[in-house]
């Protein structure tokens, strides 16, 4: 896309889009909100660049294209190549980033949590961010480098927290990485983490082992494969679940997770 897209043009490009993503997830050791050197204007401080805050470096694709966005008043800018399903946005995504819109008011994002699952090329983190939220966007490692770009082309100086990027592998040191006494979300974001793939008990345990008591999770997927719906069986024996919207159009459907407690 060229052009900034209207609310009528999203659900054409939901319909557009391709239809298989990358969903595994992202690094630790990104740029937080106290590292962006305060506001302009300020004593002697000097007002860092997104490259001085750049900690990983873009994988080097020969067809990067840039991608425009317009979701919270704001023109968004993503970076994104077809060499790799981490570096699209999907339908999912365009999905979820209208929802969040829509209802910003009633999930009261002013300053909540939010960690994403997949995040891909960081569209989802980027309007969450835009509507007040303090994101964590995770990832796997080779996606991280033009995630994090993104997130700071977006939000840098846009945004009351910038996002942190962090690496999430399925499964994998969840206890490490994200341990339950130290991590509470108020929200986990995931769209389009859910194709045809050999990961989805493990992208289950991890959607488990991040949700709390009182953290909401919001799945927007497109529903491709039998196995897509499977997984959604499976997630309704964990999560207590609501279908949010539909996006017929596009296949695409938006779930509500609370996560099953003994």
């Amino acid at each position: 896309m060229d052009a900034c897209l209207s609310s009528e043009q999203r659900s054409q490009h939901l319909q557009e889009a391709p239809c298989t993503p990358d969903g595994c997830s992202a690094p630790e050791g990104a740029p937080r909100e106290e590292d962006t050197g305060g506001p302009p204007g300020g004593s002697n401080k000097i007002e860092p660049s997104l490259h001085s805050l750049q900690q990983f470096v873009p994988t080097d694709y020969e067809s990067y294209t840039q991608e425009h966005y317009l979701f919270a008043g704001t023109k968004i800018v993503i970076q994104e190549s077809i060499e790799s399903y981490g570096a699209v946005v999907w339908p999912g995504a365009t999905a979820l980033c209208q929802y969040l819109e829509e209802h910003s008011e009633e999930l009261n994002l002013q300053d909540a949590k939010i960690l994403e699952i997949g995040a891909g090329p960081g569209l989802v983190s980027i309007v969450a961010s835009i509507l007040g939220a303090q994101v964590t966007a995770t990832d796997l490692p080779d996606v991280l480098g033009n995630l994090q770009y993104n997130l700071l082309k977006n939000t840098l100086k846009r945004t009351a927290h910038l996002p942190e990027v962090r690496e999430l592998v399925w499964g994998e040191s969840l206890e490490q990485r994200f341990p339950r006494s130290s991590f509470h979300y108020d929200y986990v974001l995931a769209s389009d983490v859910v194709y045809h793939h050999y990961f989805l008990d493990k992208l289950l345990a991890t959607m488990a082992h991040l949700c709390q008591p009182g953290t909401v999770l919001l799945w927007a997927n497109k529903f491709r494969f039998s196995t897509d719906y499977e997984f959604l069986d499976k997630f309704k024996q964990v999560f207590d679940t609501t279908l949010l919207a539909e996006f017929p159009e596009a296949s695409v459907k938006i779930f509500q997770g609370i996560l099953k407690w003994d």
